[in-house]
């Protein structure tokens, strides 16, 4: 099948892996069943044969293979999936048709509402389909509604079947918004959008707000009316999806928004570029529609349109954003002013556990929607949103969480959040997180480039609202794993010590790339480890300058509680390599409790291996077990006189020693002799690697 699975993915059933694979090719059409009589006889189903052994499915470009599956001839195909699938991944995603869309529905439903998927990842889908993604969301969220003339749910019983036919779900969260708009939508929207933008710069900062909902925007659109002014301020209205009952606990249904200049205060400014305004895809000249191709060519033939449509998009007049002209400036974090209502007029069903957002831009509809589903999604055990480009929308989605904590049964106890920018320093976003959610037990947060709040001098830098951050003190939580990657500058040490101050139950820790002002503020932080995070067992440090911070790392290598520490790319031995390491050898031979030491990309040498050995020597209470020297300029003659001094010690196995990317090369024969010695003693992982060409691709990016 020319596929070969990720290095990074553990196969622990090759055959099942292999069926999984073959599932996949057959129903894209990219393996001709046909050649091969065995897989055309009609008494077999290559489909049904390998579909007990997929455990996920991934749905690329325009859906292939939906429409396939919900096909009635493949009804005992469906079935399997719907008790072996577990996850379900969508990726490089275009714009798909009705009937596209109608058939995806059915087979969400089938295999999340009546299945056992409990995880959906969306990958890689740079200009989303609103009504596509909202789909998608509101389908994993548990929320159910048949399409307009589709076929009823067999498996929802009686009730369901007598039900007449609603509004899908994206109509339900954003009114009755076609997935398209024509041309002439389209300019309109954008000359709305103009003339909305210029109307608020002359009109006074006092003047009273308006309302202006969804429908009545949408209204005067399709009517093509002439007086703009006049649909840009209509009376207040409600807007309600019929048969929506009201609750206390659900968000207002009522669309809200300034037209004044006073509704148009952002929230805070952010160094983010925020989401343009949604685009919309223009179909190919000559086609009808978006169709299922087959065939051997078919991914190619997807690339190529998913390439050149996306060329074509900027052609094309930008259309109106939702959060500009159908709310205002969407001022606050409620997702009524997009006319979101409650979802209470369709039926909830069983939904996932973990969902997945790599690389897909949220526009504010997009994030108002997804924050309105989160703040009772209380199934969700695991979120992860990566590089969404979220920017000022981050607060709503604080909002959502804090609701969403505030919901009994709540199970969000992972949340992994990574972007460019963010509106708030990574140290205020993570107290704010945590002050938001104190059940996590889990914290991965990055943010790659500073935000505006780090440099107090830039014009009009507006704070965040008040209840997201604050200077009380931050409650006890639950956090027992945080994960922190840190942008460049200096980064204040109070901030990151309250956070461990009440993270009690703390148990690994990683920092990447964290700057602080002086040495002194990294001792501080070391010290409210050892004085508050009793129970940490693994600590490490990537990307950092601890050059300065000698007698912090050996305050570390001292401490009695850590069972594993990393030192990766920290520059370590970079000044008195010769003073510092008897200093670092004696530390960790009186240490009984640390089990791993990983020091990759410190320039140890073979002079500091050797030093290394002598914590394995026979006067020493040391219990490591895991070494990690990778990436550090050790030479073939230097590894084995390592592995004499092992085997002279009389040492026994002391477990795993990583090897990679050395200069081993340069004597492939004294580097398998040392090699050689050293698997009688522990076990050894190492590579073929060429440190030649890997210095003159340094060279050469200098």
């Amino acid at each position: 099948m020319k596929t070969r699975p990720s290095s990074l993915e553990s196969v622990t059933c090759w055959r099942a892996k292999f069926m999984e694979a073959f599932f996949s090719h057959v129903l894209r059409g990219t393996i001709d069943v046909s050649s091969d009589r065995r897989l055309c006889d009609q008494r077999f189903s290559p489909l049904l044969h390998s579909s007990r052994h997929v455990r996920q499915l991934t749905i690329c470009n325009m859906l292939q293979g939906a429409t396939e599956l919900v096909a009635e001839p493949n009804r005992r195909v469906l079935e399997t999936l719907a008790s072996s699938l577990h996850t379900l991944k969508f990726r490089h995603l275009l714009f798909s048709d009705v009937a596209a869309q109608q058939s995806l529905r059915q087979l969400l439903h089938q295999l999340i509402h009546h299945g056992a998927v409990s995880q959906v990842s969306l990958y890689s889908w740079p200009v989303p389909e609103s009504a596509l993604f909202i789909l998608i969301l509101t389908m994993s969220a548990g929320f159910w509604q048949p399409g307009p003339g589709g076929p009823p749910c067999r498996l929802c019983g009686e009730a369901s079947r007598g039900r007449a036919p609603s509004r899908d779900e994206g109509s339900l969260l954003l009114g009755s918004r076609r997935p398209r708009r024509d041309a002439a939508e389209r300019c309109a929207a954008a000359l709305m959008a103009s003339r909305r933008k210029s109307e608020a710069k002359q009109m006074p900062r006092a003047a009273p707000a308006t309302r202006v909902t969804r429908r009545s925007t949408q209204e005067s659109l399709t009517a093509g009316g002439t007086d703009l002014k006049r649909e840009l301020h209509p009376p207040a209205t409600s807007h309600e999806a019929p048969g929506t009952k009201r609750s206390p606990s659900a968000p207002a249904a009522t669309s809200s928004a300034s037209s004044s200049t006073s509704s148009y205060k952002r929230a805070p400014a952010s160094s983010a570029p925020q989401p343009k305004p949604l685009k919309r895809f223009k179909r190919a000249a000559g086609k009808k529609g978006a169709r299922t191709r087959q065939g051997p060519g078919a991914e190619s033939e997807d690339l190529y349109d998913f390439v050149f449509i996306v060329a074509g998009e900027k052609e094309d007049g930008e259309e109106m954003e939702i959060g500009e002209v159908a709310c205002g400036a969407l001022d606050g974090s409620d997702p009524s002013c997009l006319g979101l209502p409650a979802l209470e007029a369709s039926q909830r069903f069983r939904s996932i556990s973990t969902l997945e957002l790599f690389t897909v831009p949220l526009s504010t509809e997009a994030a108002l929607t997804l924050c309105h589903l989160l703040s009772s999604w209380v199934s969700l055990e695991s979120l992860t949103l990566s590089y969404n480009g979220l920017g000022s929308n981050i607060f709503r989605l604080l909002d959502s969480l804090r609701a969403l904590s505030g919901q009994a049964g709540c199970r969000l106890r992972a949340l992994h959040l990574s972007d460019l920018f963010s509106p708030l320093p990574i140290l205020e976003l993570t107290r704010a997180i945590v002050r938001a959610l104190p059940l996590l037990r889990v914290l991965s947060i990055r943010v790659d480039h500073p935000s505006q709040r780090d440099n107090p001098g830039v014009p009009g830098n507006a704070g965040p609202p008040s209840h997201i951050i604050g200077d009380e003190e931050i409650p006890e939580n639950c956090l027992e794993q945080l994960e922190m990657g840190f942008p460049r500058g200096a980064q204040p040490a109070p901030l990151l010590c309250s956070v461990l101050k009440a993270s009690g139950s703390l148990q690994q820790l990683s920092l990447d790339s964290a700057t602080f002002a002086s040495p002194q503020d990294f001792g501080l932080v070391l010290q409210t480890l050892k004085e508050y995070n009793l129970a940490l067992k693994r600590l490490s440090f990537h990307d950092m300058n601890l050059a300065d911070c000698q007698s912090e790392v050996l305050f570390l290598l001292q401490n009695l509680t850590l069972q594993e520490i990393t030192f990766s790319f920290c520059r370590l031995f970079e000044k008195r390599p010769a003073q510092f390491l008897p200093e670092m050898v004696a530390a960790m031979k009186g240490n009984s409790t640390l089990k791993g030491l990983r020091l990759p990309g410190n320039r140890l040498g073979n002079a500091g291996l050797l030093a290394l050995a002598d914590v394995f020597s026979e006067d020493s209470s040391s219990s490591l077990c895991q070494l990690d020297i990778s990436s550090n300029c050790i030479k073939p003659d230097g590894l084995l006189e390592f592995a004499k001094r092992l085997e002279r010690w009389g040492r026994g196995a002391f477990g795993h020693l990583r090897l990679f990317q050395n200069w081993l090369d340069q004597d492939a024969v004294t580097a398998r002799e040392a090699i050689r010695r050293l698997r009688a003693t522990c076990h050894v992982v190492s590579d073929s690697w060429d440190s030649s060409q890997a210095f003159a691709d340094y060279v050469s990016t200098m």
